[in-house]
Formats: structure tokens, C-alpha cells, sequence
């Protein structure tokens, strides 16, 4: 029943010692993914980007600003000038909670009477929207009472009344939050497996050696790999947004134009990475692995989930790497906030800068050789 079994085993021994990158992927890979998505993987929302309007600027003000910061929940990073700025920095992306002292706030105080405070929670991130508005609320509360028992006399209510505002997403639904991060996802995986796929079909077929005797340069042979996938991409973008829009009722609040021009620059990044890893992949099964090596950071660092701003450093500078992470930020920039191009050209001049940089990687990578 066994005869010959030993045999086979030694066989197979050898093949997986003569092939180091599978060998690398299946025992090392894993432990190095546990170790940077356990240090990423963090449910509790921290240092949320805060912008400040204070029209007050006393003492009094300073001190609840005080508190939000020292809560570790909000980070301050800017200070806006107007109400507009304000909003704007919402729209942006530069900051997900926005905070508004009026100007009588310390004479409102001293008069005994409520000091209305403007919270703006950016509701299109449904997860930190709601850690936002709870940790708002008792900071509120928790000021509140610290005034009260230093002015034991006071009556007339909480003197400081924090009132929030959920822009955007103002039911918090996660569907309007999850759904265009899914679009993004979706088109990544699909357009990068299809290239990725592309060379090693060939080296395993053996149609490599046809393109070998003929006069295609580097990049043609690169470019020309990518515009019928690129083609397929796009109407998979006008597919799945159709979806999202029709089925799960998500509606697009910004430009539809400026939303598939950026969707451009994201299929040719991605595509561009799907030829990058044939390009170190021998056969199909290899080229899976290290497709699978860029998905799974992808869910988990680019803010498709997690908060960046929750993660350690190190773990956030990878996040930086991802394009999904930017392609994320303006899917949820037009589609939630209906943000313009001069909110979200940024992310969009690095979709551009990645997206030529690992193209020309591939080309550089590619060698008219059968080895």
C-alpha cells in the first residue's frame, strides 16, 4: 500500500528546498504579518485630527481645550480662522471633529449662565464619528460638573452645553461608510490578480520566448500588458459603483467626473503593482502569495477599518505605502463628503507618483531572458 512513499517524500523535500520564496512565504510571512496587524489591529479610536476655532482665546477656553486633548482621544492639528475654514478642514480630510468656542464663552461662565460649545463630527467615518460623539459628551459633562462644585451656588443647568453635529453621515450608517472602502478593495484585488497573473502565464506556457525575438521594449511590453486589463478595470469601476449606488442605496454627494478620473489613477497604480509582482513570481501559485502579501495590509493599514491615527508609527508609515490608503480618502472624500478636487488633489498627485514608480520598477525588472 506504502511502496515507494518514502521516495515521493524525499522528492517533494527537494522541490521545496530548491524553492526558497515559497519556502520564505510559508514560514515566515505569517509571523511577521501577526506580529505588524497585532500592533495595528485596534478597536478603541485614539488620537482623532481635531480642528479648533476658539473665538474666546482665555483662560477658561484653554482649559476645555485642555481636556479633549488630554483625554488621548483627540489630537489637535490645526486652527481654523473662520467657520468656513473649519468646515474645510472637515471636508478635506484634515481633521475628522471640528470644536467651536464662541466668544462669550468665559463671560457666560462667569455670568452663571450655559456656554454653548460647537462640536462638528465628520459622520462619514461611522466608527470614530461615534467614539467622537460619546467622548465629546462626557467631556462635556465632566467639565460641567467640575465647575459646579467649585460654584456650589449655581443653578441654571450644566454650564457648559457641548453640542454635536454629525456632518455627512448624520445616522452614522455603517453602509455609507464601509461600502466605498469596499468599492476601492474590490477594484484593487480583481485589476492587480488579473496583471499579476499576466507575465507568469506566459513563462509557464512558454509564450515568453515569442516575445523574446522581437523588437518590444520594456516599457511597450509593460504598457501594452496593461490596457486591455486596464479597459476591463474601468468597467469593473463603473460596475461596482453602480452597485453601491443602486443596491446599497449609498448616494454620491460630490462629482461623478472627478470621481472616475481618480479611479484612473488608481486602476493604473494598481495595475502597474500587479505586473511588479509577476515579475518576481515563477509560476502562478508564487504570484498569488505575494498578491495576497499586499491584500491583507490593505484591509488592515489603510484605514479601510482601523483608524491610521490609532496605529503605532512604524505601523502607520506602512499604511503610507498602500495606495488603497489614498484611493480610501477620496472614495469617502466625494462619494460622503462631496470634497473637490482641491481637497483631494494631494491624494491623487501620489496615486499618479506611485503608480509611475512601480511601472517603471516593472520594466526595469523585466528581462528578455528565460531566467
Amino acid at each position: 500500500m506504502f511502496r515507494g512513499l518514502t521516495s515521493i517524500v524525499y522528492k517533494e523535500t527537494i522541490h521545496v528546498i530548491r524553492d526558497p520564496k515559497t519556502l520564505f512565504l510559508m514560514l515566515l510571512v505569517p509571523g511577521i504579518q501577526l506580529t505588524v496587524f497585532g500592533y495595528a489591529i485596534d478597536l478603541d479610536v485614539k488620537n482623532i485630527p481635531t480642528a479648533v476655532y476658539n473665538l474666546d482665546g482665555r483662560p477658561e477656553s484653554r482649559d476645555l481645550l485642555d481636556a479633549f486633548t488630554n483625554a488621548g482621544y483627540f489630537n489637535i492639528v490645526k486652527t481654523a480662522t473662520s467657520d468656513k475654514d473649519l468646515y474645510a478642514a472637515i471636508v478635506r480630510g484634515d481633521a475628522q471633529v471640528g470644536i467651536k468656542i464662541p466668544p462669550d464663552y468665559t463671560d457666560l461662565l462667569v455670568l452663571g449662565r450655559n456656554a454653548p460649545v460647537q462640536v462638528l463630527i465628520d459622520g462619514s467615518n461611522s466608527t470614530v464619528a461615534m467614539q467622537a460623539l460619546n467622548v465629546t459628551n462626557a467631556i462635556g459633562l465632566r467639565e460641567s460638573l467640575n465647575i459646579v462644585n467649585k460654584t456650589l451656588d449655581r443653578r441654571g443647568g450644566l454650564p457648559i452645553q457641548v453640542e454635536p453635529r454629525v456632518l455627512f453621515n448624520p445616522d452614522m450608517k455603517t453602509v455609507n461608510f464601509m461600502v466605498p472602502g469596499l468599492v476601492g478593495l474590490v477594484m484593487q484585488l480583481v485589476t492587480m490578480l488579473l496583471t499579476a497573473l499576466a507575465v507568469v502565464r506566459e513563462k509557464e506556457n512558454g509564450t515568453l520566448e515569442q516575445l523574446m525575438v522581437t523588437p518590444v521594449s520594456r516599457f511597450g511590453l509593460m504598457i501594452g500588458k496593461i490596457v486591455p486589463f486596464f479597459v476591463i478595470g474601468a468597467l469593473e469601476t463603473v460596475m461596482v459603483l453602480s452597485i453601491m449606488r443602486f443596491l446599497f442605496d449609498v448616494p454620491i454627494a460630490g462629482s461623478v467626473a472627478l470621481l472616475a478620473a481618480f479611479s484612473l489613477a488608481f486602476l493604473f497604480t494598481t495595475l502597474g503593482l500587479g505586473l511588479l509582482i509577476s515579475t518576481y513570481a515563477a509560476n502562478q501559485i508564487q504570484a498569488i502569495q505575494l498578491a495576497f502579501l499586499v491584500v491583507l495590509p490593505s484591509v488592515l493599514l489603510s484605514g479601510f477599518v482601523f483608524p491610521q491615527e490609532s496605529m503605532p508609527y512604524p505601523i502607520w508609515a506602512i499604511g503610507q505605502l498602500i495606495p488603497l490608503t489614498y484611493f480610501i480618502r477620496i472614495l469617502r472624500g466625494i462619494i460622503i463628503r462631496g470634497a473637490g478636487f482641491y481637497d483631494l488633489w494631494q491624494n491623487g498627485a501620489v496615486l499618479g507618483g506611485m503608480g509611475l514608480a512601480v511601472l517603471s520598477l516593472s520594466a526595469l525588472r523585466f528581462r528578455k531572458t528565460l531566467s
